[in-house]
């Protein structure tokens, strides 16, 4: 093989991607937010992979907040997600409310958040998730734009994925634990030592990145699933791809490299895309399509699976 005519584009959602390369949900109606955000959107669209906003929540309860999120100026070809809690459905939220969000940013799809156990350990939290399927499938059918879900880092299950599939949504988004631990966030939040307790108590629940991403794929099929949870380089990324993923979405190392202001997104990212070409030229594989068939083992006898 030539490495350097090793081919990572794909297309997804009518949107063509340089490489399987997600930046995820991370922030937004807080201070430093946008400068932030844009700064993971103009590295997006240099390197002409898809970006998540955080959630939206706090920009449509109030119209300062909404720049905050506001990228598609400095991205102006890049897949874009808009992003509200699925658990707003329950809470006022409508088709409305997720139209407002997708034109507020001008997305290309809307990202659905399952947090059922952040909120189960914030004291404030939305714990009432019953009935939601219903209305994620009504979303779905009556919002323009493609509906996908993901979880924020204890991973979705085989039984979850076949219903939300059955609710017709385009994508599913595993996010597994492994990278961020939102309840030990909430942990870090409370005052009270009780409930800070059962918070921390929860940090590490999840179903690992790998095996969600495994278990999900094998139940619904051809329905595009995306990787994220504890995804650090670019051979996380190669991994991921060769167990089922169409994207892979990487949170932390971005964020890092934003937040800092001597950092480089651009830097960080031409690392992944290097690595990810790497690992598929030392596996034989001139593009996504050979990659996801390269030969996979088992890492305790090293036996082939696949």
């Amino acid at each position: 093989l030539d490495l350097d005519a090793i081919d990572l584009s794909s297309e997804l959602f009518g949107k063509r991607l340089t490489a399987p390369l997600l930046i995820s949900s991370m922030t937004g109606g807080a201070d430093r937010a946008r400068d932030i955000n844009l700064r993971l959107a103009e590295a997006a669209q240099e390197f002409g992979i898809a970006m998540a906003v955080g959630s939206q929540r706090a920009g449509l309860e109030s119209d300062d907040l909404a720049g905050s999120y506001q990228v598609r100026g400095a991205a102006p070809d890049i897949l874009l997600f808009a992003n509200i809690g699925a658990v707003q459905l329950n809470y006022g939220f409508g088709t409305d409310d997720a139209r407002r969000a997708v034109d507020m940013i001008q997305a290309d799809a809307l990202f659905l958040h399952l947090n059922p156990l952040q909120e189960a350990v914030q004291p404030e939290g939305d714990r009432n998730w019953q009935g939601l399927y219903d209305k994620i499938e009504a979303l779905v059918r009556d919002l323009s734009v493609p509906v996908a879900v993901k979880e924020v880092g204890n991973g979705i299950s085989a039984s979850v994925a076949r219903r939300l599939a059955d609710c017709g949504v385009a994508a599913i988004d595993v996010a597994g634990a492994g990278g961020t631990s939102w309840s030990e966030v909430e942990a870090h939040r409370q005052p009270d030592s009780a409930t800070r307790g059962v918070a921390h108590g929860f940090a590490g629940w999840g179903i690992p990145t790998a095996l969600a991403l495994i278990e999900t794929r094998r139940a619904v099929g051809d329905r595009p699933i995306f990787a994220s949870g504890g995804v650090r380089d670019g051979i996380d990324v190669a991994k991921a791809v060769r167990l089922g993923a169409a994207l892979v979405g990487v949170a932390q190392p971005m964020l890092g490299a934003a937040a800092d202001p001597d950092g480089s997104v651009a830097t960080r990212l031409n690392a992944l895309v290097t690595e990810l070409k790497i690992a598929a030229f030392c596996t034989g594989s001139r593009d996504l399509v050979t990659l996801r068939k390269a030969t996979l083992r088992r890492s305790d006898d090293w036996s082939v699976m696949g």
